[in-house]
């Protein structure tokens, strides 16, 4: 058994400002990681870091905006820690030598988002996240922090009791993906998920193959809820023929959106009178997709990106790399043409409910990140606010878990917080295809830490030899293949209650043919095989929770379309979806929002770009 007071799983942006903040507390922490911290998914992020450092911006602004662009489904208490906290976390990284693109006076360069009052997202090139994930695990490097480098956690290590609220997440247990050992991590502290995003629920993602939802699945099968797991936001701009990203970047700069027709649809067709393109992205995706669906599209598929009016030396100083991306994957030279791009999944405004404090309703079990809700997103997230989230969250789940007291949260968490019950009506039974939860024995026998590590261990060793030694079946690939379709066709940016029945069916048929997967490589060491099938039940089990949240809510809020419900309901729906796995019988619930911050109570209004 593997012993430290902070284990943090996930070595991205999260991750990696988890561990730096718990080692500031003086904790003996370690990273678990499926991945090399550099190969993290945040490596990806393109467009920018948002925080108010110049004199004629404010916190305030900051949080309105987030308040604003989130459909005010944002809690109040999170936007404003996270805006308040932003501006040091960006100073912080410059002090760690992070690369930022500068003004000729030498201050840190800032350009327009989209639902930005202000020109507040500051930028390292196109490639914002990947020079953050160097800096920041140059800085792991530097104390000396441990990484179980290609280590996959494929279970949390948690007592039995009856009430989620009552059960305690000693450690986790993992996969040495080099030698095939299973192993107990025990954490005297607290465990911190960090596992980033959800995208490989979709076929056409933004997100890395590794993104497959593993944290928020885990947690809820161990009884934490799962928060506005519908919200799921389709970046406007991805490659047709990849869901490669071109960053919104592009439009910060001056980029333009063109339909077939040579129209700037944005404006000309009154998708957003006043901002154009630097609408949030909810907006300029449904936009792109209406132009598309009425035949305004370019071969029917896609819309145009012009970058070439911005001129070549303002291009390869701020946008490089799309220019290599749009050449590579689309054959397209972005000096001389537009750029085709179509939405395309890209980020989970839902996940694991947490308090600003990055704490779960389990005791010691923390999150942030993308695998987290606080919800400091609500509806929608504005471009530029990931980043920073990564960075604020991140550091104060692990100043709190490496003991540091950050203050009573005013977000309630866990089944205690509910306001009120569901009772949706679905075509088929949700959740696992047999009677109770083999993650969770639901007993109350197992309280002491290491019988606790020891009984998920020996949980997760049987599951292996029953994978590697099954000599026949399905190969999960087929399953995955089907989830990752029924998605985009049926809860994709239109949704409509048939196609979200649909999506419910087929995912129970997705579940029933897991049961019999099996693995074709029966080598323990470097296999990946095995590590993509228990993935796949992951993705099963996230897909679903997006699926049932997208049914219960019978609104039109941010990302959030539905055909037969065309209005924001702020009387009956300024709440937060829940989903609890209740020992393998989901059921739904929801707690109300918290409008009211600091110093203000946020009133939600007309939401207009």
């Amino acid at each position: 058994m593997y012993e430290h007071d902070v284990l943090v799983i996930g070595g991205g942006g999260a991750g990696l400002r988890a561990a730096i903040a718990a080692h500031e507390e003086g904790a003996d922490v370690a990273i678990v990681t499926k991945l090399h911290p550099v190969r993290s998914h945040t490596g990806a992020a393109e467009g920018g870091i948002n925080a108010a450092l110049r004199d004629a911006d404010s916190w305030e602004d900051h949080a309105y905006d987030t308040m604003k662009g989130s459909d005010f489904l944002g809690d109040a208490p999170a936007i404003e820690t996270f805006a308040k906290n932003a501006p040091d976390e960006v100073i912080n990284l410059e002090h760690w030598g992070m690369p930022f693109s500068r003004e000729e006076d030498g201050r840190v360069s800032q350009r327009p988002f989209g639902g930005l009052s202000f020109p507040r997202t500051t930028y390292a090139g196109a490639e914002t996240g990947h020079h953050m994930l160097h800096t920041m695990y140059e800085q792991v490097v530097k104390r000396g922090i441990e990484v179980y480098d290609e280590w996959y956690v494929s279970r949390l290590a948690v007592t039995d009791h009856d009430d989620p609220e009552d059960r305690v997440c000693h450690g986790c247990v993992a996969y040495d993906i080099k030698s095939g050992e299973i192993g107990g991590f025990r954490a005297t502290g607290g465990v911190i998920l960090a596992t980033g995003g959800l995208g490989q629920a979709f076929d056409h993602t933004t997100n890395a193959v590794a993104n497959t939802g593993d944290g928020p699945a885990m947690a809820y099968r161990a009884g934490v809820p799962v928060e506005d797991m519908e919200m799921i936001q389709f970046h406007p701009t991805t490659l047709p023929s990849t869901g490669v990203l071109i960053s919104e970047g592009v439009r910060g700069e001056g980029g333009i959106l063109y339909n077939d027709e040579g129209e700037r649809f944005m404006f000309e067709d009154g998708y957003a009178n006043n901002e154009g393109e630097l609408a949030s992205r909810d907006v300029v995706s449904r936009a792109e997709l209406t132009e598309v669906n009425e035949g305004n599209g370019i071969e029917d598929e896609y819309v145009h990106l012009d970058m070439r009016h911005l001129g070549e030396e303002r291009i390869l100083d701020r946008l490089e790399n799309i220019l290599h991306l749009a050449e590579d994957f689309e054959g397209v030279d972005g000096l001389e043409e537009p750029m085709p791009v179509k939405p395309g999944q890209h980020y989970a405004m839902g996940g694991i409910e947490v308090d600003e404090n990055g704490e779960t309703c389990i005791n010691g079990l923390y999150a942030a990140g993308e695998c987290a809700c606080v919800s400091m997103h609500g509806a929608n997230r504005l471009g530029g606010n990931a980043l920073p989230e990564l960075l604020v969250f991140g550091a104060r789940a692990g100043y709190h878990a490496g003991g540091r007291d950050l203050g009573e949260a005013r977000i309630d968490t866990g089944p205690s917080a509910m306001s009120e019950e569901e009772d949706v009506q679905t075509p088929v039974s949700p959740g696992a295809i047999d009677a109770g939860d083999e993650d969770i024995a639901a007993d109350g026998a197992l309280v002491e830490p290491s019988e606790v590590i020891d009984h998920h261990v020996t949980a997760e060793e049987r599951r292996v030899d029953e994978l590697l030694e099954k000599e026949d079946g399905v190969n999960h690939a087929e399953v995955r293949a089907d989830v990752q379709e029924t998605m985009t066709q049926n809860v994709n940016v239109f949704r409509e209650e048939d196609n979200l029945k649909e999506a419910l069916e087929d995912l129970r048929v997705a579940r029933e043919r897991y049961q019999d997967v099996f693995v074709r490589d029966p080598s323990r060491t470097f296999n990946t095989d095995l590590i993509h099938t228990i993935e796949t039940r992951n993705i099963i089990d996230v897909a679903e929770a997006i699926t049932l949240g997208a049914l219960a809510r019978e609104e039109f809020r941010g990302a959030h379309w539905r055909k037969e419900h065309q209005e924001r309901k702020d009387d009956e729906w300024i709440k937060h979806t829940m989903l609890a796995w209740n020992d393998g019988n989901p059921t739904i619930y929801y707690k109300p929002v918290e409008l009211e911050g600091e110093d203000k109570t946020y009133e939600p209004k007309e939401r207009s770009y």
